[in-house]
């Protein structure tokens, strides 16, 4: 297949995988039916580049669909080859990439080519958890297709990119001069499916950088890289970033690399991987507010748990304990965002994330960098939920609710005939920070393992992973739980 037919598709491989480390599989494979006018037309390499590389030294299986060619249309033997590539893939324990570019089913081969779609699911679904599954989309990804991309562990779309199940001008009192639901801005900012976004040569950049910080396979215990920054280092002034914890893990990680996922959905919940020690690490974190480099600030949110944010954090994590990587959470959340639509969905989100956190068996640390406040910091990877280390800092507060409501429910009767009223609730909050809200009464209870100054979280986190390295934890016999 070496004509002009395949050369975006493979042009993209080329950008993506290391200097001449491409070998294509599966390059004279060619489309065998010959209905509806199919005789008389070439199907190079059935309209798909399928191989593996090297990213960085690491083994990666790719295909790459071609649009020239049907309109990259999935047929019959289309999919045996995607179907195949996973096949190598999950024996050699290697990620798996796909490059989308794909008008779709190809009609032509109607069943065959349905068929040819279920397969691919099929073995997506097996593939799920064992390596990781990354897709970019750069043309269309539409139908069935935004099924697959919603099976991958990660999805990119390019700014030119279609991702959609029904097309856009199909829904009812919808057009896309109204609203682009295909769009990459769409499924990035408003539905979460698109992690990240950006021109070719950027999402072709973050391919990359994925597959050299993810472990190859669920067997690696981690993926480590050399670290070049001291592990007692200061965090300087970080202490100034509780409510901007983006900023705050990036003075954690080592050299101050992160790597954001789903960046512009749920932003009062940050997940993203960053290095501590070299290693891979899953963090996630409730974020309130944003700073930019002139100190700007923006209102993210009223630091609560919202439905989207649970359910980002839960897929999060869910990935990270799948491949071994070990979770950090930085908490400072007031409660459950409290509105209408809310409610509807907030208690069975939580349900998920608490499920996924308790139910991780990989090493687990937590930072109370603010409040913790109510059930929602049982829900935010709490020691109760089977945290294994929980660090907070000196002016953190962990209880029930603020200090202030509290006292007002507490001594209700008592306020009602108080002379000054302020001055009665100041008095008794004050009591009750004390006694049951300072990071202090709850490291007496057992319920923080340290007290610990902002500028040493990144030397205390980074020992309590080492400590927790050969963690190997039980758990009950069972088929798999139904949260």
């Amino acid at each position: 297949m070496s004509n002009m037919a395949e050369k975006s598709a493979l042009s993209r491989i080329e950008a993506f995988v290391d200097e001449n480390s491409f070998v294509q599989i599966g390059g004279q494979v060619s489309a065998r039916t010959t209905d509806f006018n199919m005789q008389d037309k070439e199907t190079p390499a059935d309209g798909v580049v399928t191989g593996y590389g090297v990213v960085d030294g690491n083994l990666v299986f790719v295909y790459s669909q071609d649009a020239t060619v049907l309109g990259g249309a999935i047929g019959e033997m289309h999919a045996k080859k995607i179907v195949r590539l996973y096949d190598m893939a999950m024996k050699m324990g290697a990620p798996i990439v796909g490059l989308i570019d794909c008008a779709g089913l190809r009609l032509q081969e109607a069943t065959d080519a349905l068929n040819g779609f279920g397969e691919i699911y099929g073995k997506m679904a097996l593939a799920s958890g064992v390596i990781p599954q990354i897709t970019a989309v750069f043309g269309n990804c539409g139908g069935g297709l935004g099924v697959l991309a919603e099976l991958s562990d990660f999805t990119l779309m390019s700014n030119e990119g279609k991702l959609f199940v029904n097309a856009p001008n199909t829904l009812d009192g919808n057009k896309v001069d109204k609203c682009d639901t295909a769009s990459a801005d769409y499924q990035w900012s408003q539905t979460g499916l698109a992690d990240m976004i950006g021109s070719e040569t950027e999402v072709l950049a973050s391919l990359r950088n994925l597959v050299a910080i993810l472990p190859s396979n669920n067997e690696e215990d981690g993926a480590y890289s050399e670290c070049v920054d001291s592990l007692n280092r200061i965090c300087e002034n970080i202490e100034g970033f509780k409510e901007d914890t983006l900023n705050a893990l990036a003075i954690i990680s080592d050299s101050g690399l992160v790597t954001e996922i789903k960046s512009g959905y749920a932003k009062e919940m940050v997940t993203a991987f960053i290095k501590l020690n070299g290693m891979t690490v899953g963090a996630v974190a409730n974020r309130s507010k944003a700073y930019d480099a002139e100190g700007n600030c923006e209102d993210i949110s009223d630091g609560t748990l919202t439905t989207a944010g649970c359910y980002k954090a839960t897929e999060f994590v869910a990935f990270c304990d799948a491949f071994n990587i070990p979770v950090v959470t930085l908490t400072n959340v007031l409660g459950f965002k409290a509105t209408v639509d809310e409610e509807k969905t907030i208690a069975k989100a939580a349900a998920k994330l608490t499920y996924t956190f308790a139910n991780a068996n990989v090493p687990k640390v937590n930072v109370v960098v603010g409040d913790a406040f109510g059930s929602a910091y049982s829900v935010m990877n709490s020691k109760a939920t089977g945290c294994d280390m929980v660090f907070a800092w000196p002016l953190a507060k962990i209880g029930t609710m603020c200090p202030k409501e509290a006292a007002r429910i507490i001594y209700a009767e008592e306020l009602k005939n108080a002379e000054d009223k302020n001055a009665f609730i100041d008095e008794k909050a004050a009591e009750y920070d004390a006694l049951q809200t300072s990071a202090l009464s709850a490291a007496k209870r057992g319920y923080i393992d340290s007290i610990i100054e902002p500028c040493d979280t990144r030397k205390y986190v980074i020992g309590a992973l080492e400590m927790l390295y050969t963690k190997r934890e039980g758990r009950p016999d069972k088929k798999h739980g139904t949260v």
